[in-house]
């Protein structure tokens, strides 16, 4: 048994089961409870499960072609470093959590897998000497379910909904003193990056600051564990919390805002020369994110409710834009510090695979930089009005584009680009032969 396993379960002696947790390709964990006894043979490469595993749609269901493609064969599943935590919201308190990694049967890392995607980006990185700084703000909303809709858990008038969503209002993070109180407390326990919590501008929405973190691979683990770790707190308060891109049909949905410096291998801010404007390099990264913007949708948006965040009202960008410390435009630079000079990426939602986001937003950098790209002049005053061409606003538009994307190829690799466009593809096929409420209210008496 590792030293990590031991230690563990001497740590530990009231766990019981082991969750072991693999993130697939929607972010979506699947996996195996395991008795404590079987930790060991975790850390020895026993744990098998099918590589398809990593590309069900979000129903869980296997996606024929992929499956007969390869015979269903088996991959071997491996430990992240540092996943192996006890899960305070457990309502015996007698779990622990370990994250896996998928790899071929001949130790390879296997590509289908998002973690070893992201990987191979950031080595990208690491062979021109340049490290990526990255850190998100994650939105959520906490609701009750009536079986049929959503509700709302802020302070409302009686008889109706909320009258605005009482943006930074101390009273409704008070509200909820307990289960944010017992969220701060998990994040200890799990050495996670809580930076606070604020309540945002929707009716029963908040969001998660976390702190910067110079490896993008730890942050996307974290993100998961984070939102993994935040629904489970709810629940045990008996409410959901949902990252849901558009919980509300009337409401700003939920976002995953990225933000994004990389460090030179003296630790100097590559974006910072001074000044409010940044260096070359940010623009020229800029560019590279405005460029691949519409080939990456699928991933910003990866759902087919996450199209309902590109409408009008609804602060989510619809087009290809920048500008300096503007909230209204795809890719901001904010205001502050000259030394954390920076870009904020703001078009994926938070129903995004981190690891897959944090891919692409990457692999559009460097290809920015590499080729020296302008991304023309900032927009000044409503990003959301401009006459540019727009990103597409449909699930099926956006999967295409992402399956016949050359630098979704080159950057993600063929695999990762196969299952996941396949996966989309079962997914739309299910929502298109379903009939909706809104048209049997719309067309059966009226035709």
């Amino acid at each position: 048994m590792s030293v990590e396993a031991d230690w563990f379960l001497r740590a530990h002696p009231e766990i019981t089961t082991i969750e072991a947790l693999l993130p697939d390709c929607n972010g979506v964990m699947r996996g195996k409870w395991l008795p404590r006894h079987k930790l060991g043979k975790i850390f020895d490469g026993e744990l098998k499960l099918p590589k398809t595993a990593l590309s069900l749609d979000i129903w869980g269901r296997d996606v024929e072609e992929l499956v007969f493609a390869s015979g269903d064969a088996d991959g071997i599943c491996r430990p992240v470093e540092g996943s192996l935590l006890p899960t305070p919201w457990a309502a015996s308190g007698q779990h622990g959590q370990i994250m896996l990694s998928m790899f071929d049967a001949d130790g390879a890392p296997y590509m289908g897998d998002p973690r070893h995607v992201l990987k191979q980006v950031v080595a990208r990185f690491q062979e021109t000497g340049w490290k990526p700084v990255v850190a998100a703000e994650l939105e959520f909303s906490l609701v009750t379910w009536d079986n049929s809709t959503p509700q709302h858990t802020c302070p409302s008038p009686a008889g109706s909904s909320p009258v605005g969503g009482n943006t930074y209002g101390l009273d409704v993070l008070n509200s909820h003193f307990e289960m944010i109180e017992d969220i701060r407390v998990a994040c200890e326990l799990q050495d996670l990056p809580f930076d606070g919590m604020v309540k945002e501008s929707a009716p029963s929405q908040y969001e998660i600051n976390m702190q910067h973190v110079d490896s993008p691979v730890l942050a996307a683990k974290q993100i998961i564990q984070m939102k993994r770790l935040i629904k489970g707190v709810a629940a045990k308060h008996g409410l959901i919390a949902s990252f849901m891109a558009k919980p509300f049909e009337e409401e700003a949905g939920n976002g995953m805002h990225v933000h994004c410096s990389v460090l030179d291998d003296q630790g100097n801010n590559i974006f910072n020369d001074g000044t409010e404007n940044g260096t070359d390099l940010l623009r020229h990264a800029i560019a590279g994110c405005l460029t691949y913007m519409p080939d990456s949708t699928a991933i910003f948006a990866p759902t087919f409710n996450a199209y309902r965040r590109f409408q009008p009202g609804c602060h989510a960008p619809t087009f290809p834009s920048w500008g300096y410390e503007n909230r209204t435009v795809a890719v901001r630079v904010p205001a502050g510090n000259n030394s954390a000079r920076r870009l904020e990426h703001r078009v994926a939602g938070a129903d995004a695979n981190p690891y897959l986001l944090f891919a692409v937003l990457l692999s559009s950098m460097l290809e920015g930089i590499k080729q020296g790209m302008d991304p023309g002049k900032p927009i000044s005053g409503d990003g959301y009005s401009q006459e540019k061409d727009s990103l597409p606003v449909y699930i099926q538009d956006a999967v295409k584009v992402f399956s016949e994307s050359e630098f979704i190829k080159a950057n993600l690799g063929g695999e990762l680009q196969r299952i996941y466009a396949l996966t989309k593809e079962q997914e739309i096929a299910e929502f298109r032969r379903r009939i909706t409420t809104l048209e049997y209210q719309t067309y059966l008496e009226k035709l």
